[in-house]
Formats: structure tokens, sequence, C-alpha cells
């Protein structure tokens, strides 16, 4: 009945109405703050070390270092926070990465042996906060079942976005024009200052598992995974994250060959530039579909456009190909981060949420390794057609497992 009043009762723009409940602008902006070195750190990283030791090999297998540590390790920081509260441990953990990081950083500038770079940079990665998934969190709390919690979701999946058009172009000026390891620095004050002004905010804060535990019949035996979606999903948002990793690297490629590489940066914001577009726009709508059939339409849109990239003829034309193919990314992280919150089981949803992140993180790492070596053999169109292939991956466990995705009873 709350829910039937609430959609009636919706008028304006939903995301001023979610970001008007109290506490919810200044967790979200903290979040968002303290979430910048997610399109900050690796690329700081590799351009500290590079500019350093003049090796791009090493410095890619120490950013690599980074994505495994978080994926590795968020998970379990996650579960642990759904336990004992958010607050006892993001400020740890921001402390332990600010300390990893000005490791990493002496490591690079007094050329350290190889393993001390690795070492310093995995530990930097399996230390950095997952502050998208303890917002989320904190969103799913506040808002329960309400359909405003779409357009939350909506809110932080254009956030990121953003975050991913203002964060490349910042640390490259940074580490470039500045200093090397500026950019880096850069990333970790922010992580850290937005890490603990969310931790600050104990009023929004979830309350822990164990303060509420689940009546006896409730509690699961058998089942190990917080979300049972996460058995298709994992695996979807994997070949998602290689799938993204090898766009990257192909657009490079592909203005360097046409003699503009500067201009590789300005391509890749306006992919991530239309996907906010798209997630403006999915989050401002209501849907009657359901969420796992939303989700394999946007994922398959996703792959369709990707397929194109190869037979781009120049620069102006991917840029405007890849800005319109852009606005199916956003409301399909939407509907996969949305999946799990419904799905999850009691006192895990942070730690599911964050297994969608990590599986980014192995794929980012993969699939620029892969990638790599095809694009050093045949060029950016061979990086294309590998990214269309990751999406066709994608694609095809999705389907495959599009069961295990349907979210039953009014959350659908």
């Amino acid at each position: 009945m709350t829910q039937v009043r609430e959609q009636g009762q919706r008028r304006g723009n939903p995301f001023l109405e979610v970001l008007a409940r109290p506490g919810a602008l200044r967790f979200s902006a903290a979040g968002f703050v303290g979430r910048m070195p997610m399109s900050m750190f690796g690329l700081g990283t590799i351009l500290l070390i590079a500019s350093v030791t003049g090796r791009y090999g090493l410095a890619g297998i120490v950013a690599a270092a980074g994505s495994v540590g978080y994926a590795a390790c968020a998970p379990q920081a996650a579960r642990l926070a759904d336990r004992f509260g958010q607050a006892r441990v993001l400020r740890p953990q921001a402390a332990f990465f600010a300390a990893a990081t000005v490791a990493l950083i002496g490591c690079a500038q007094w050329r350290a042996p190889t393993w001390a770079l690795l070492l310093t940079g995995g530990l930097a990665g399996a230390s950095m906060p997952t502050l998208g998934s303890m917002v989320r969190t904190r969103w799913s709390a506040l808002l329960g079942d309400s359909p405003l919690l779409h357009s939350a979701f909506s809110l932080e999946s254009v956030a990121d976005e953003v975050i991913f058009v203002i964060g490349p172009a910042l640390v490259t000026v940074l580490a470039t024009e500045v200093y090397p390891a500026s950019g880096v620095a850069v990333a970790m004050t922010a992580c850290v200052i937005g890490t603990l002004l969310l931790a600050a905010q104990r009023s929004t804060e979830p309350r822990p598992a164990r303060a509420v535990p689940p009546p006896q019949s409730a509690r699961p035996r058998r089942i190990r995974l917080p979300a049972p979606g996460l058995v298709t999903l994992a695996p979807v948002y994997l070949f998602l994250g290689a799938m993204f990793a090898t766009i990257d690297l192909s657009t490079v490629d592909f203005a360097q060959e046409h003699g503009h590489k500067p201009l590789a940066g300005f391509i890749l914001g306006s992919y991530a530039a239309g996907s906010a577009v798209g997630g403006l726009w999915y989050g401002s709508r209501t849907w009657r579909a359901p969420l796992h059939k939303r989700f394999a339409i946007t994922l398959c849109l996703v792959w369709a456009g990707t397929a194109t990239f190869w037979a781009m003829p120049g620069l102006a034309v991917l840029a405007l190909v890849i800005f319109f193919c852009g606005f199916a990314i956003a409301p399909t992280l939407i509907a996969g981060f949305s999946l799990i919150d419904q799905q999850a089981t009691a006192g895990r949803r942070t730690e599911g949420l964050t297994w969608l992140t990590s599986a980014i993180s192995v794929g980012v790492a993969a699939g620029s390794a892969a990638a790599g070596h095809l694009i050093d053999v045949g060029g950016s169109r061979w990086g294309y057609w590998f990214a269309a292939a990751c999406g066709a991956g994608a694609v095809t466990t999705c389907l495959l497992g599009l069961r295990r995705l349907r979210v039953r009873g009014p959350a659908e």
C-alpha cells in the first residue's frame, strides 16, 4: 500500500526527490568524492611508474596487481561492513590505503625493485574502500522498496560516469604537467576525504547485520553466495570489464593511427557522457518490464553498438557513434546492481554489490593484458573485434542464466 501511495505522489524530478531525503545529499556527495580513484588510480599508477622507469610494461603489471588486489579483498571488506557497520571498516581501510599509496609513491620515486612495486601496488588496490557499494546500500536502507530506489541507483551510475569523464583527464594533466606522483596523490587524498566524510555520517548508516539477526528459519545453510543471481551476473560483469578495457586501449591506438592520439581522451569521454545521458533518461522513467528482461535488452544493445566500432572510418564518426552507443551502458549497470540489491540475502547486500565491481576489476585486468597483445599484432581493429567478442560472451552468459536473474514478488 505504501509503494502504491508513493507512486501516486511522485511528481517533478525524481532525482531531486531522492536527494531531498534526510542525509541523502551528504552521503551521496561524500561517496562521489571518495570514489574518484576508481578512474584515476590505475592510470595514475601507470603514468607515475612509466615516467620514472620508462617501462610501460612494468607500469601495466603494477596497475594490474592493484586491480587484482581490489577484486580479491573488496568483497571481504564489504562482508565486514555488512556485519560490523560501515564506519568501523571504512576508517581503518582509509588509513591503510593512504599508507600503502604513500609507500607505492616512495618505491617508484626511489626506483625500488619490481617486487616492492608489485607489493605496494597490490596492497593499495586491496585496501581501496568500496564506496560505490556502500553508498548504494545506504540508498537501499533509506528508501526500502520505494520506486525511488530505481532513481537513486540511476543517480549513482550517472555519478560514476561523470567520474570517468573527469578523472582520466585530471590525473593525466597532474602527472604530465605538474609532477609524476601528483595524480596518484590527489586520487588518494580524494579517497581518504570522501571515505572519512561518509564514515562520519552515522544517521544514514545501515544497521549491522549482527544487530538484526534473521529468524532461525530464514537463515540459509547451503547458500554461500550473497545473491543467487551472482552466478550469472559476476561473469557477465567480468566480460564487460574486459570489453571496456579493450575499448579504451583500442581507441587510444585508433587515434594514434589517425595521427591524433590526444583526441583519444575526448572520444572515451564522449562514451562516458553518452552513458550518463542514458542513465539520466533511464532513471527518470517508471518501467513496467521486469528488471531481468530490461537488463538483458540493454546488455544486447551495448554489445550491438560495440560490434560496429571496428568499421568506423575515422575519429569524427567514431566519436559520434561511440556517444550514442554509450546510452545503454548506464541502464545496463543500473539494472545489474538493482537485481543484486533485490536478491541479496539478509545482511549481505553490500557484499553482493561489491562482487559486481570486483568482477569488473578482474575483467579490466585480464582484458587489458589480452587486448594489448592483439593490438600490438593487428592494430586497433583487432582490438575492437576482441571487444565485440567480450560483449558477445556477456550476452551469451546472460541469456543462458536469465532464469537466475528473475526477481519474484512485488520488487519485480
